[in-house]
């Protein structure tokens, strides 16, 4: 596993090293401001990373409304997090959270997470490890972030990362696909495939989260990020009327 994430972290420095990078276009060069979305220059590892996934995806999503199936270098962002709203459709929270697990399980080979605890057991450096390894790994999912220091059980240990402006939120617009697409299924996945916890903390207010490498997650019914209601200016799919995110209710 280590080996793997290795590899695919020199690929992404080779390419970079090449001019084939990706970026903010903002002239800031940080995330738009709330209400305007960022505006973002995806590379070919980017797009690789998307098409790699969205395909993995496609197999769980609904036919209804799907358009033509794309190649695996037509996909961009926007047709990522439609792929995302398409699995969503017609199943539980529940259902949606085991359909995210199954597609991560199926982009590793066979013994990976039974690897991943001998090399990573849940320890300080594991979870520091983890949490360098997010900010360029993850850029293109989530856009840019940064590590941070957190404390966990009473220790302060640089194994936090701050995510400046989700991407995925801030393209989705919607609560329920945060939290039953990103945030429950990753935490879950680190926490009992990899054992190493991880909790993912949300602001729907400015869109930014952080990820606490070693700290267990919350029970779902004690989360608040499941208390949330639509993002009714925002969301396509809002109901609001409901004091909570309907996908998060059923």
């Amino acid at each position: 596993m280590a080996a793997a994430i290795g590899s695919m972290q020199a690929v992404n420095l080779t390419f970079r090293r090449r001019g084939v990078r990706c970026g903010i276009a903002e002239p800031s060069g940080e995330p738009a401001t709330i209400g305007q979305k960022t505006r973002y220059d995806d590379g070919l590892v980017e797009r690789v990373f998307m098409g790699l996934f969205a395909r993995k995806m496609d197999k769980f999503g609904s036919k209804k409304n799907k358009k033509k199936e794309k190649g695996f270098w037509e996909y961009d962002y926007e047709s990522f997090v439609e792929v995302s709203k398409r699995v969503m459709q017609g199943r539980s929270r529940v259902q949606q959270q085991e359909a995210v697990r199954e597609v991560l399980l199926s982009m590793l080979p066979p013994g990976a997470p039974q690897q991943f605890r001998k090399l990573f057991p849940p320890t300080k450096w594991a979870a520091e490890f983890n949490a360098a390894l997010t900010v360029p790994f993850f850029h293109w999912l989530v856009g840019p972030s940064q590590v941070i220091e957190v404390e966990v059980n009473g220790v302060k240990q640089r194994s936090g990362v701050r995510i400046k402006k989700c991407r995925y939120l801030e393209n989705s617009g919607c609560v329920g696909m945060c939290v039953n697409m990103c945030k429950i299924p990753t935490q879950d996945f680190f926490t009992n495939e990899f054992g190493l916890p991880l909790t993912m903390n949300p602001n729907f207010e400015d869109m930014s989260c952080e990820m606490i490498y070693g700290q267990a997650p919350p029970a779902f019914e004690e989360d608040p990020a499941t208390k949330q209601p639509c993002l009714a200016d925002i969301c396509s799919m809002s109901n609001p009327s409901s004091p909570i995110c309907p996908k998060l209710e059923a």
